[in-house]
This record gives C-alpha cells, structure tokens and sequence, in this order.
C-alpha cells in the first residue's frame, strides 16, 4: 500500500508542478512581448531622412487682357461688311466638288498664261486660272504657282455674316 501512495503522491506532485507552470505562464502577458519588440527596435540603427525638396517661390502673373473681347462672347458682326456670295453668277464645272476631293496635278503654260491642271475624283483634268471659282464655298483662285492654286473662299461666320477664309490645292506626287 505505501507503494500505491507513493505513486498518488507523485501523480500530485506532478499535477502540482503542472499548476504551477500554468499559473507563471498565466502571469506574463502581450504586453510583455510589446515591451521587448520595442526595445529590440530601439537598439537597431536608425535609418536616414531624405531633406524636403526646395521649395520655389511663386511668380505672380499680372492679367492685361481684360479690356479685349471675351473670346466666349460671339463678336458682332461687322455691320456693313458686305461680303457675301455672288448668288446671280453662273456656276462654274468645279464648283460641284469639294476641294478635299480635287487634286492639283500640275501646270502648263499657254500663250504666256499659267494654267493649274485640275483633277476631279473621276479622273477627269480640268484648266483653271486665277479668277476661276472652284470647290463648294464660292472658292476664288487667287494665284497659280508651280507646287499649289491658292484659293479665297468665302464661308458663313455662324452669326448670319460671311468671312474670307484662305485654302490651297497643293501639288500631288
């Protein structure tokens, strides 16, 4: 029998001893983990600041165009101008097409006159000389050169006037 309470009593012993470690381990706690990954960081190096980027002074900026017109303000149209189409006059050939579709192919020279050689989507080369009108917008051709035919055209202004609007069939290789 004192076999038997040898072996309880050790069973208790370890059972105590268990209790015990139990109860330690119960006492720390995360903050103590904290603690030491904070001192741990503290005795690291520290690490190096990149310095603020220069600052630049502002410039001032000293808006002078107040007194000219608002370019979101339609102008009025310039009363009197008188330039408008020539409604009455016959329409020439190449006033029927419009100029992205008219190609220059070239010059010739007749009795001391340039001549623009003209050619229309379908192939077709016509001659033309300034004061001929072509393309949809009451072109006029101004001049002839040996590489484009300048043109005026002119155009609605979108406020129920007309302007001179520039254009210009260049030389197509």
């Amino acid at each position: 029998m004192s076999n038997t309470f040898g072996r309880c009593s050790r069973v208790a012993l370890a059972a105590l001893a268990c209790a015990a470690l139990a109860a330690l381990a119960a006492c720390s706690s995360p903050d103590d983990q904290l603690q030491q990954f904070i001192n741990q960081v503290k005795h690291e190096p520290g690490g190096r600041v990149e310095p603020l980027p220069e600052v630049k002074p502002y410039q001032t900026f000293v808006y002078s165009a107040a007194s000219l017109r608002s370019p979101f303000v339609p102008s009025a149209p310039a009363a009197g101008s008188g330039l408008r189409p020539d409604t009455k006059r016959n329409r020439e050939f190449l006033e029927q097409f419009s100029l992205d579709t008219l190609k220059m192919v070239g010059t010739i020279k007749i009795g001391g006159a340039t001549y623009g050689l003209v050619e229309t989507h379908g192939g077709l080369v016509n001659r033309v000389l300034p004061g001929n009108y072509i393309g949809q917008n009451d072109g006029k051709i101004t001049d002839i050169t040996s590489s484009k035919i300048l043109i005026r055209e002119i155009v609605p202004d979108g406020s129920g006037g007309y302007i001179e609007r520039p254009a210009a069939l260049a030389l197509s290789n």
